[in-house]
């Protein structure tokens, strides 16, 4: 406890701000991640359905969806914007010693971000003014330009998990760079697919979460069942892969980085037979209080047998490991992903076995509210993945390279903290303006289709918003509303329908 207390002791007074900063800004802007790296590819599988199928309701959400897509990457510019930024003011050592060897996967992401930003706008452009296929043809590319972004993040960050590609001359600084070797590092296949199907399992449950409110509300018509059926389907059919790829990137984290693997798992002394704690919490001493022990299954999961040797944290000195704190904010973390993706895994099978047994979607109040509170679930799950991976590599910010403490600015605490308050405060009004334009658009779609069923021809009763041509020619205006000069869509029924 005593080597725990002075390693405390000696952090810079500058760290703790410059963490949480940099904590808070992640935090914030992984929020915004799924719907910009996976609701690209679950809406164009709704347009290719709509045209497959002439279905006007389905391209009807597509295109709502699209808006949506554009406002969020709008948001997602500021939020990454102040993330790249942090990483040169807040770790100046870490990108000034490191730079070279891992920073091609920030140049990529920076590529791939610049591609998806013209490819959503020629896309949001081309409806209606675009043939049909062509128009769906050219939004393709955007799921990959998405993956592409996702993969140069993972790669920077699963080299700092398990850094390759270099050598170190006499003064210890990396030379001989393999670019191919920082990419690929162990931990980067494991860790990119898991993340990439969390983040289609997250959207796909959030956007099914807006429709399950509907229909709990009694909006039991074809656009909610379709809004809610597509994007829940894509999370039910993807969560168990991400359970399947979740046990495999936990057992590569106990093979190459063990120490990690102890703080996910609270154990203190390397030994075999070491049972699993759900939740508990660590003391400096080593001991464990409260939570559920399970015997000798830590071993059983590691390894598949009792025998398994399982790492302690007292493998290494005291400040080359996790504070007793921090393992447990890691394991609490960890606990809270794996219990929120079984309770997903549940929901996605109940799901899964109506529809086999009796050809139907489940009509359980239950089921839907269940399905309501599963994206605010993933989005936390996700959350916990970062904290799990990020607090369970400390003191490293490049494992057993170097220290988070080395590589923090020298800049004053008290500076630090100025900025987190005003970093604070426009994150507060960025994500304030986000919820506000996404209830104005929601108030605005939900008139047109009311003056949409109020204004439908005579003879058209029982009419649906789905009726009519995807994509023929714009229809005329209601008389006592003019024309927007720029074409685009408005609160008249008429041109709110691609």
């Amino acid at each position: 406890m005593h080597t725990a207390l002075h390693v405390l002791a000696d952090a810079p007074a500058q760290l703790l701000p410059a963490r949480s900063l940099m904590a808070f800004t992640l935090a914030s802007h992984i929020i915004l991640v799924p719907l910009g790296v996976a609701l690209p590819l679950i809406t164009l599988v709704l347009h290719g359905y709509g045209l497959r199928r002439g279905d006007r309701t389905a391209l009807l959400l597509a295109r709502r969806w699209w808006a949506v897509m554009a406002v969020q990457f709008a948001i997602g510019v500021v939020t990454g914007t102040v993330l790249s930024f942090e990483f040169g003011l807040l770790w100046p050592g870490l990108m000034g010693r490191w730079g070279d060897v891992f920073g091609i996967g920030f140049g990529v992401e920076a590529w791939a971000f610049f591609l998806e930003a013209v490819l959503i706008a020629v896309y949001l452009y081309g409806w209606r003014r675009l043939p049909a296929r062509a128009h769906f043809l050219l939004g393709l590319p955007l799921p990959a330009a998405a993956l592409l972004g996702a993969f140069g993040i993972l790669a920077a960050n699963s080299w700092m998990n398990t850094p390759r590609g270099f050598t170190l001359d006499a003064s210890g600084d990396p030379v001989d760079v393999k670019i191919w070797q920082a990419i690929f590092t162990p931990l980067f296949g494991p860790q990119y697919w898991h993340f990439v199907v969390a983040m289609l399992v997250t959207a796909g449950y959030v956007v099914a979460g807006v429709y399950a409110v509907g229909l709990l509300r009694g909006r039991r018509d074809r656009y909610h069942r379709l809004g809610f059926t597509v994007p829940f389907t894509v999370a039910a059919v993807m969560t168990p892969v991400q359970f399947v790829l979740g046990d495999s990137i936990a057992r590569q984290v106990f093979h190459k980085q063990p120490v990690k693997f102890a703080a996910m798992e609270i154990v203190w002394k390397t030994d075999t037979h070491v049972p699993e704690y759900l939740f508990g919490r660590l003391h400096p001493d080593g001991t464990i209080s409260g939570g559920i022990r399970i015997p000798q299954l830590d071993s059983v999961l590691a390894g598949f047998t009792p025998d398994t040797r399982v790492t302690g944290l007292t493998s290494v000195p005291a400040d080359a490991r996790p504070t007793a704190t921090q393992a447990t904010i890691a394991h609490w973390a960890f606990d809270i992903m794996v219990g929120i993706g079984s309770l997903l895994l549940v929901l996605a099978l109940w799901y899964g076995l109506v529809w086999l047994l009796r050809r139907r979607l489940p009509a359980s109040p239950w089921f839907h509210r269940c399905a309501a509170v599963a994206g605010l679930a993933s989005v936390v799950a996700v959350e916990c993945g970062w904290i799990t991976t990020e607090v369970g590599r400390q003191p490293w910010i490049v494992y057993q390279n170097m220290r988070v403490a080395e590589a923090v600015t020298s800049t004053r605490s008290t500076t630090l903290w100025i900025m987190f308050g005003l970093v604070i405060a426009v994150y507060v009004f960025v994500f304030a303006s986000f919820l506000a334009i996404l209830l104005k658009m929601r108030t605005r779609w939900r008139l047109a289709d009311e003056q949409d069923v109020h204004t439908a021809p005579a003879g058209a009763a029982g009419e649906t918003p789905e009726s009519g041509t995807p994509y023929g020619p714009r229809p005329t205006v209601p008389s006592g509303a003019a024309p927007r000069s720029d074409g685009g869509a408005s609160s008249s029924p008429a041109q709110d329908r691609p």
